[in-house]
């Protein structure tokens, strides 16, 4: 069952520093298995003034960049409408990006010797601008699927966990896909968790369970009033926003943990750029290099994910598998 609400976009705190709850690392199967994350508090910058890591351009892998991107001296990267901490979202002055996806695009650009075009767009118009050429790059958690595959290009840099937040006072277990029978669960829209929850619920429905109710949202802070005030029992998204968002409340906890591919495959998070468009060798290259240098582990570091870190960037590795339509 599925409800689209009226939503209004609830302001992320202006604070300058935030208590922000960091996972310890884990094995892929630890974050595939539904365990509770080992975490600590930590202070983060919220500030315009990120003083960001740097790295200086590779000759070898910027000679890789196709000619059309060297010659206009930028590559356009385009993000979610700043609503994901500690991800991609908007500093205290309610303008300027921030978060580790953004850090990512600014590393990658300086080792492609390209300045950054950082776009901000709705999670769905991402899509829409690379494929009509607006931007080059798409950089906000995005999923490695087989579908997209069939239209993109990835060269992935994280491991791809979802969690569950729920409210500490429900003393829900969220540790497997028959859990969410019957339950109320809000999802970010057209994400690949949403797709792992339509699986769910048909094969809930095959085994004679009852569906969960799946309410879907355009924007990630939509899903805090409805959490808070019990219209939903628990939201199923990225695990870093999730414990970022946990943390800030006090009141909330994340209680499951699965890989972004089901059970089938590692989830993977990668750059998307349009199929063939020559940008995803020398992206791929550029993320090895970050990996290398260690200016890839300072920003998982910063963003307290340490334990999403891959040891290497992939081509096109095998995705979440096309749901039955």
């Amino acid at each position: 069952m599925f409800t689209r609400p009226r939503t209004a976009t609830l302001l992320i705190s202006t604070l300058a520093t935030v208590t922000l709850l960091g996972t310890a690392c884990g094995s892929p199967d630890e974050e595939s298995t539904g365990q509770h994350s080992g975490a600590t508090t930590s202070s983060i910058n919220l500030s315009a003034e990120q003083n960001r890591i740097s790295t200086d351009k590779v000759d070898s892998i910027a000679a890789k960049v196709p000619q059309e991107f060297r010659d206009r001296g930028t590559i356009r990267i385009t993000g979610n409408a700043g609503t994901a901490p500690p991800l991609r979202f908007y500093a205290d002055d309610d303008k300027t990006v921030i978060g580790s996806e953004t850090d990512f695009a600014y590393l990658i650009a300086e080792v492609l010797g390209l300045k950054i075009d950082l776009q901000v767009a709705d999670w769905a118009q991402n899509s829409v601008r690379i494929d009509s050429g607006d931007a080059d790059a798409f950089i906000s958690n995005v999923t490695v699927t087989e579908e997209r595959k069939e239209k993109y290009d990835f060269a992935t840099y994280r491991l791809d966990t979802l969690a569950f937040e729920v409210r500490k006072d429900r003393n829900l277990s969220l540790e497997k896909p028959e859990d969410i029978a019957g339950l109320k669960i809000g999802v970010g829209a057209a994400t690949n968790q949403e797709a792992l929850l339509v699986k769910w619920n048909e094969d809930n429905l095959a085994a004679g369970r009852a569906p969960a109710e799946i309410t879907v949202y355009q924007k990630t802070t939509d899903y805090y009033l409805p959490l808070s005030s019990g219209r939903i029992d628990a939201y199923f998204g990225p695990n870093p926003s999730s414990q970022f968002h946990a943390a800030q409340t006090g009141e909330n906890e994340v209680i499951g943990q699965f890989s972004g591919a089901g059970e089938a495959a590692l989830g993977q998070i990668g750059v998307l750029v349009k199929k063939d468009n020559g940008l995803v060798q020398p992206i791929s290259e550029a993320i090895d290099h970050l990996i290398e240098n260690g200016t890839y582990e300072q920003v998982l570091e910063r963003w307290k994910i340490t334990n999403e870190a891959v040891d290497k960037s992939l081509v096109n590795p095998p995705g979440l598998p096309k749901t039955n339509k």
